[in-house]
C-alpha cells in the first residue's frame, strides 16, 4: 500500500496536482457535480477541497474533467500503422485505452505476429490491451497464412495485457462442438477471462448458444431490436462507429440509463485517416450527444463500462484509487478536448501529443517483412466462364456496412465467358491465395465500386488478408497485382497499365512502421486516383473491397477457394441457369 496516495488524500502531504473548482462527471451515477481532484503518484486521491494542497494547482473553472475513453473493440492493424503510431494519434483525442484484437496480423504472421502487436504496444503511454485471436484461419473455407490451435494461444495467457479471447467468428465451430474450439473456450473460462463474440445475423436460439458458451460480448448487432436482446442475455453491446460500419445512431433509440451499463463504444475497423480527422470513441460520444443521450451516460458507456466489462481494476472512472487517465474539457456537449493526462501526466494538448513515440525505431521482424508469396497471374486465371447461362451471381457492396448482398443479375457474355459492363457496373473481382503460393485462388463479379476504368488491389482483405483485387480489364488487374507483388503488400490503384498512387504496407502486408503524417498523405494520393477512375463512387472503396472476402458475414462474398453463399454457409457458382 501507498502511504503518500493516502497521506495525500487526507492532506497531510501535498498533491503532486490539483485541479481547482472543476465540473467532474461523474459515471458511477450519471452526474456532473463541481469540485477540486487531487492526483498523487499516478492515481487519484481525492475529491473534495483540495484548494492550496497541490504541488501544482490548475485552475478548473469553467471546464470539466472527464475519465479516460476506452475502445472497447479495435483491430489496430485497420489504421495501417503500428501500435506505436496509433497511439500517438488516439491519445491526442482523450482515448486512454483500446481493447485491441490483433486477429489481422494473426492470420498473416500467427503466434510472430500477436507477439509483436504485444510489443510494440509497450513502448507507449496508451493502455493497449489485448485479446487472444480466437479465429485463424476465420473459417475452414480459405487459406491464411496460420493456424492457430488452442495449445498456440494457451501460453499467451500469460503475457502482460492480455485480458482474453478475441470475437469468436467461426460459430459453426461452436455449434458443432469442435474439440479445439470448444478447448479454446474452456482455456479462457479457466483463466477467467473476457470472452468476445461476433454475432452477425443471429436468431434467439444463436445468441442463447453463445451466451451458454460464456462468451458475452458482441460488436455486430445494428438494430435496435438486437440491442435489446442481447442485454437480456447479459451480454454486453458493443455499439460500433468505425470507418465503414456505422451502427451508432439507428441503434441510440433503444439505449437508456437503466440498460446503458451494458453498453459500450467500439469502432472495430477505422482507417487512419478517419481516426485523425473525426476521432475514435470520442467521435461516438460526440455522435451520441448529439443525438440526445447525456452526456454523463455517453462517457460512461466509453469509459467505466468498458473497464467492468473487461475487468479492467481501477480504470475507467475519476474517483480516489482509480489511475488517473483524464481529459480536461472546454465544452462538454461538443467534447472539446483541450488536455490529455495519462496516470497524472499531460500526455496531449490541443490535439497534439506532447511527446511522440517514434515507430521507425522499433522495427518489425525480418520474416514479417515479406509475406506475398503468390503465383504469377494471366488473363486464362481471370477468365469467368459462364456454362451457357446469361445471369450471374453478383456481389453487391453495400454502403455503410460490411453486409453485402446476394444478387442476380443479366449479363455479357462473349464466347461463353463474362464480359465487364461498367454501365451496369458489373466488374470482375478476385482473391488470389498470398501466403504459401497455394495456387488458390477465384474470380467473381462485384456491384457497386463504380469504376470506369482501372483497377484497384490490396492485401488488406478479411479475415485472411489474401490479395483481393478488382476491376475493368484484366490487363490492370494484373498491373495491380504485380505492382503489389513489387511492394510486397500494400494498396495500389493502376489504370492502363500505369500505377497511379499506392500505399507500401510492409509489415504482413497490413501496417507500414512509417508516421502517420506520411500515411496520411500516401492515403491522400490513393483516395484522389481511385476517385479519378470512380468519380461517383461515394465511400472508401479499398475499404469496401477488404470486406469482399469476410464469409462469416452475410450475404454473398468471395475468398480465395471459390464464391461463398452466407446463406448456405458453402460455396456457390457464378452462372446462373435461366
Amino acid at each position: 500500500m501507498n502511504t503518500d496516495r493516502i497521506f495525500s488524500a487526507i492532506k497531510k502531504k501535498l498533491s503532486d496536482l490539483v485541479i481547482t473548482n472543476i465540473q467532474v462527471v461523474d459515471v458511477f451515477s450519471q452526474d456532473v457535480f463541481a469540485a477540486d481532484v487531487a492526483v498523487s503518484d499516478g492515481v487519484f486521491t481525492g475529491i473534495g477541497d483540495y484548494r492550496g494542497q497541490g504541488r501544482v494547482e490548475i485552475d478548473g473553472t469553467g471546464k470539466f474533467l472527464i475519465p479516460g475513453m476506452i475502445d472497447a473493440h479495435v483491430h489496430i492493424e485497420s489504421t495501417l500503422v503500428t501500435p506505436i503510431e496509433y497511439s500517438n494519434a488516439a491519445l491526442a483525442r482523450g482515448i486512454t485505452g483500446v481493447v485491441a484484437d490483433p486477429h489481422e496480423i494473426a492470420n498473416v504472421c500467427g503466434v510472430a505476429g500477436i507477439e509483436f502487436m504485444i510489443e510494440n504496444s509497450r513502448h507507449v503511454p496508451l493502455d493497449i490491451y489485448c485479446m487472444l485471436p480466437s479465429c485463424v484461419p476465420a473459417t475452414s473455407f480459405e487459406h491464411s497464412g496460420a493456424t492457430l490451435t488452442a495449445d498456440d494461444l494457451r501460453p499467451l495467457y500469460s503475457k502482460e495485457g492480455v485480458l482474453g479471447l478475441a470475437e469468436v467468428m467461426d460459430f459453426p465451430a461452436v455449434f458443432a462442438g469442435d474439440s479445439d474450439m470448444l478447448q479454446k473456450l474452456a482455456d479462457a473460462e479457466r483463466e477467467e477471462r473476457r470472452i468476445d463474440g461476433h454475432m452477425a445475423g443471429f436468431d434467439l436460439d444463436q445468441l442463447n448458444g453463445y451466451a451458454v458458451a460464456g462468451i458475452r460480448t458482441d460488436h455486430e448487432c445494428d438494430t435496435e431490436k438486437g440491442l435489446v436482446e442481447r442485454v437480456r442475455r447479459g451480454i454486453y453491446t458493443l455499439i460500433r462507429e468505425g470507418t465503414v460500419c456505422r451502427d451508432l445512431v439507428k441503434m441510440l433509440p433503444a439505449v437508456n440509463e437503466r440498460n446503458a451499463p451494458m453498453l459500450c463504444f467500439a469502432t472495430d475497423d477505422k482507417h487512419l485517416d478517419d481516426l485523425c480527422s473525426e476521432g475514435g470513441v470520442d467521435a461516438s460520444v460526440r455522435m451520441a450527444i448529439r443525438h440526445g443521450l447525456s452526456p454523463a451516460t455517453a462517457i460512461q458507456m466509453a469509459s467505466l463500462n468498458v473497464a467492468r466489462c473487461y475487468h479492467l481494476k481501477n480504470v475507467g472512472a475519476v474517483a480516489p484509487g482509480y489511475y488517473a487517465d483524464f481529459s480536461i474539457v472546454s465544452d462538454l456537449d461538443t467534447l472539446k478536448i483541450e488536455e490529455v493526462y495519462k496516470r497524472g501526466r499531460r500526455v496531449a494538448t490541443n490535439g497534439v501529443v506532447d511527446e511522440r513515440v517514434e515507430s521507425a525505431s522499433h522495427q518489425a521482424p525480418d520474416n514479417m517483412l515479406a509475406s506475398i508469396n503468390c503465383p504469377q497471374v494471366t488473363e486464362n486465371n481471370l477468365a469467368i466462364a459462364m456454362k451457357g447461362c446469361s445471369k450471374a451471381r453478383i456481389i453487391e457492396i453495400v454502403p455503410g456496412t460490411v453486409v453485402s448482398n446476394h444478387l442476380v443479375e443479366s449479363v455479357e457474355v462473349e464466347n461463353d465467358q463474362f464480359v465487364v459492363d461498367t454501365a451496369r457496373d458489373q466488374l470482375k473481382i478476385a482473391v488470389i491465395e498470398r501466403h504459401k503460393a497455394l495456387g488458390s485462388m477465384a474470380v467473381g463479379v462485384v456491384k457497386g465500386l463504380r469504376l470506369q476504368r482501372g483497377a484497384i488491389a490490396t492485401t488488406i482483405a478479411h479475415d485472411s488478408h489474401n490479395l483481393i483485387v478488382a476491376g475493368v480489364t484484366d490487363a490492370d488487374m494484373i498491373g495491380a497485382i504485380e505492382a503489389i507483388r513489387t511492394m510486397q503488400g500494400g494498396i495500389v490503384v493502376v489504370d492502363q497499365g500505369r500505377t497511379l498512387a499506392s500505399l507500401r504496407l510492409e509489415i504482413g502486408g497490413l501496417m507500414t512502421s512509417a508516421a502517420a503524417e506520411d500515411v496520411l498523405v500516401a492515403l491522400g494520393q490513393v483516395g484522389q486516383a481511385a476517385r479519378e477512375l470512380a468519380p461517383t463512387c461515394a465511400f472508401n472503396p479499398f475499404l469496401a473491397l477488404s470486406f469482399m472476402s469476410l464469409v462469416v458475414i452475410p450475404h454473398l462474398k468471395i475468398c480465395d477457394s471459390g464464391l461463398f453463399d452466407f446463406s448456405t454457409f458453402s460455396f456457390t457458382e457464378v452462372p446462373v441457369g435461366d
